[in-house]
This record gives structure tokens, C-alpha cells and sequence, in this order.
């Protein structure tokens, strides 16, 4: 019996149907536990997590208006301005001129930002890789699959919710 079946069977309904609300009773305080552990076991940083992952966005999309950071993190426009200046202060992102619309202003990772973000990156991949040194080759292989199902809900829930104060 393979894992989704036991847990389909264990929180599904009457016919053994999976629920939105019962898959996320079931995975949500996995997540947040797993979450907790590896980066208990992770080097300190000076960096909050909102502002790693504002870091990771600017990597991932390149010099960004703020307006674009807040939209693509979910959070409103205020909290992005004040993450960034938090950022802008310990050297890990700058304000530069837009080349396009000299009015506007884009923010990006400088070289001490990008080079602590890849730190933090690796050694907290390296901690993620602990956990799952345990599993089997078909079990890593199931995580492996989960892996675009992660990237679709990341998407469409960013996309569909409103912003936070986070």
C-alpha cells in the first residue's frame, strides 16, 4: 500500500476521496515541522525569511520595481518598501535608475546580496538533503513527482490571494 493511499484512507472521505481541507490537515503541520527542523539546524542569518525570499524573487526575476516585488511575494506595498530599505541597509540590495523610465526606480541584489543568499541557499539545500537521506530510491522518487504539484500551488495561490501583512 503506497503512501497516498494510506493517508487517502486515513483523513479521505467515505470513499476514500481526498478533500482540500483534509489533504491540508494531513500536510500542513508536516510541512511546518519539517519547515522548523531544517532551519533550526541551519547557520544563523541576519536575514528573516520574507526577506530571503524577497532575495530569491529579485534572483529569480533580475532589478524589479517594488510594486512588482510586492505583487509577486503576496504582500502589500508598504511592508516590500520597508523590507527593502531593512535590505538596502545591510548592503544586500540597491535602488538603480530604470534604463527605461528614468522616473522610475528598480531595486536589485548586489554582489554581497546575491553571494549570502547563495549561502543561505546551499547549506539550508544541504539540511533539506539530511532529511531525506533516509528514504528509500522509490520513496525519493514519489517527492521527486511532488515537486511540480508544489510549483503549480506556490503559482496559482500567489497569484489568487490577496495580499498579507507578512
Amino acid at each position: 500500500m503506497s503512501l497516498m493511499t494510506e493517508t487517502k484512507q486515513t483523513v479521505g472521505g467515505p470513499s476514500g476521496e481526498m478533500s482540500p481541507l483534509a489533504l491540508a490537515k494531513e500536510i500542513r503541520p508536516l510541512l511546518t515541522r519539517a519547515e522548523l527542523l531544517y532551519s533550526r539546524r541551519s547557520e544563523e542569518s541576519q536575514l528573516s525569511r520574507a526577506q530571503l525570499s524577497i532575495m530569491m524573487t529579485l534572483e529569480a526575476l533580475g532589478p524589479c520595481r517594488i510594486n512588482q516585488l510586492a505583487q509577486a511575494e503576496a504582500i502589500r506595498m508598504p511592508t516590500a518598501s520597508n523590507a527593502v530599505h531593512h535590505l538596502e541597509n545591510a548592503g544586500m540590495v540597491e535602488r538603480v535608475r530604470d534604463t527605461k523610465d528614468r522616473r522610475g526606480v528598480r531595486v536589485e541584489l548586489t554582489d554581497k546580496g546575491l553571494s549570502e543568499l547563495r549561502r543561505v541557499s546551499d547549506e539550508r539545500d544541504q539540511q533539506m538533503a539530511a532529511m531525506f537521506r533516509e528514504l528509500s530510491e522509490d520513496e525519493l522518487e514519489v517527492g521527486a513527482r511532488l515537486v511540480p504539484i508544489l510549483k503549480r500551488i506556490l503559482d496559482t495561490y500567489g497569484a489568487h490571494s490577496g495580499p498579507s501583512e507578512s
